[in-house]
């Protein structure tokens, strides 16, 4: 029996194969689409003139603001009289407005590495603040002046050679961290936390330098985030950060004042005087995740894991921090002392809350729509091609194989 081009059994083994074809090249194109995009984001993730990752390293894409909560004590002559528990009033937050001046004597190597100065200069925004900067509050008499007119210079890797590199702190202050007297301690480890190498892995943790506490830290995967419609991973400050020696042993060469931590058995407070040249201790805010005794030797603090928690948001394929929360305390200590008249009547050494901030940023509405533009648009496109061409060329096959069965079965009755 024979078959011509234009028969309906031709045309049907015509369409299965074109099915088939369609349905091998939809699953051929998610190793090569795949391919394109890494190749694409590891590009655009070097850090040098005319890449996305330096028009937004650079300088910050939305306004970078510090807040600021004082402790007023309300009780001061009991304080100073009795020795009394300091009674503690929340003021604020004071708001600045930090980081709009892009980065400065930007210098790159030959060694793939660049780099620069960090301006910190502030303007008080009053919209945004609950106060004034002349209030007046009552606390210990320490001038703290934390906010530097630059911070660094920072050495960082651009990732021209290696882009699991890329934006990894090389040097600090034109060396490594010497405050610790110990190289574990000592050790810079990852980025400054405003971007990461692409293509994160939710196994993994992030690390990260402060210069605000002289030492790396790391984030653990807490989740995944829907911002301005971009799917982000949510990294979270692990409660070991300022766990004590004795949780975390990671920590022992941190502990350098082992009065005020009971011989490195408090939790939650860090020493960096020899950091920062005057006697400060660092913790998260209200004493969030530090030893209970903190918080009975003043009253007035309620540690909220929402309010006084660091939290990074990192979208995942280029590495972009695209909205954080770098939440800190800045305290002192007092204690029991015949030399100075107003601490006779102290009891006990006390780790005394002066100030908490909470600086942040978070992607605006014009970047986000950037963003899904310049990258997720080409994915999400190349991604509707492959199910398209899997889904019709499939169905095309079936349909076409189904339609050859039942026209053999028809021609064996006809023959029959």
């Amino acid at each position: 029996m024979g078959c011509s081009c234009c028969s309906t059994r031709c045309w049907l083994i015509t369409g299965s194969v074109a099915g088939a074809v369609a349905c091998l090249l939809g699953v051929i194109l998610i190793p090569v689409g795949n391919t394109v995009i890494e190749d694409t984001v590891k590009k655009e993730a070097v850090l040098e003139k005319g890449t996305t990752a330096y028009e937004n390293w650079i300088s910050a894409g939305a306004p970078v603001y510090r807040q600021f909560w004082l402790f007023d004590v309300q009780n001061p002559d009991e304080v100073v009289a009795n020795g009394s528990i300091p009674q503690l009033q929340q003021r604020g937050p004071y708001t600045y407005r930090t980081r709009y001046i892009p980065k400065q004597n930007i210098t790159f190597s030959e060694n793939h590495t660049v780099s620069f100065v960090l301006p910190a200069e502030a303007v008080f925004e009053p919209s945004l603040s609950h106060g004034f900067e002349e209030d007046k509050v009552t606390s210990l008499n320490l001038a703290v002046a934390y906010n530097n007119t630059y911070d660094g210079p920072y050495g960082v890797f651009t990732g021209k050679d290696d882009i699991n590199k890329v934006s990894m702190i090389d040097t600090w202050n034109n060396q490594t961290v010497p405050y610790w007297n110990n190289s574990y301690c000592n050790m810079i480890n990852g980025t400054d936390g405003s971007s990461f190498p692409p293509f994160l892995d939710k196994k993994k943790a992030l690390y990260f330098f402060s210069s605000d506490i002289c030492r790396s830290v790391s984030a653990d995967y807490d989740g995944s985030v829907d911002l301005k419609g971009i799917t982000v991973y949510r990294y979270m400050l692990p409660e070991q950060t300022f766990a004590s020696p004795t949780v975390n042993p990671d920590n022992k060469c941190f502990c350098t004042n082992y009065e005020a931590t009971k011989n490195c058995t408090l939790a939650g407070v860090l020493d960096i005087k020899s950091c920062k040249g005057f006697p400060v201790f660092i913790s998260l805010p209200h004493f969030l995740h530090g030893s209970p005794e903190l918080l009975d030797t003043v009253h007035g603090l309620n540690p909220n894991p929402e309010e006084h928690s660091t939290y990074l948001d990192v979208e995942p394929i280029t590495g972009f921090t695209l909205r954080f929360a770098k939440r800190l305390q800045i305290n002192m200590m007092y204690g029991p002392s015949k030399e100075i008249k107003i601490l006779n009547k102290v009891k006990e050494n006390t780790v005394f809350p002066i100030v908490w901030l909470n600086e942040s940023a978070a992607l605006d509405d014009e970047t986000a729509a950037r963003i899904k533009n310049d990258l997720f648009a080409r994915i999400e496109t190349l991604e509707v091609v492959q199910i398209s061409l899997i889904v019709i060329g499939a169905v095309v096959f079936v349909l076409c194989l189904i339609g050859i069965c039942i026209q053999e079965r028809r021609r064996r009755k006809i023959i029959a």
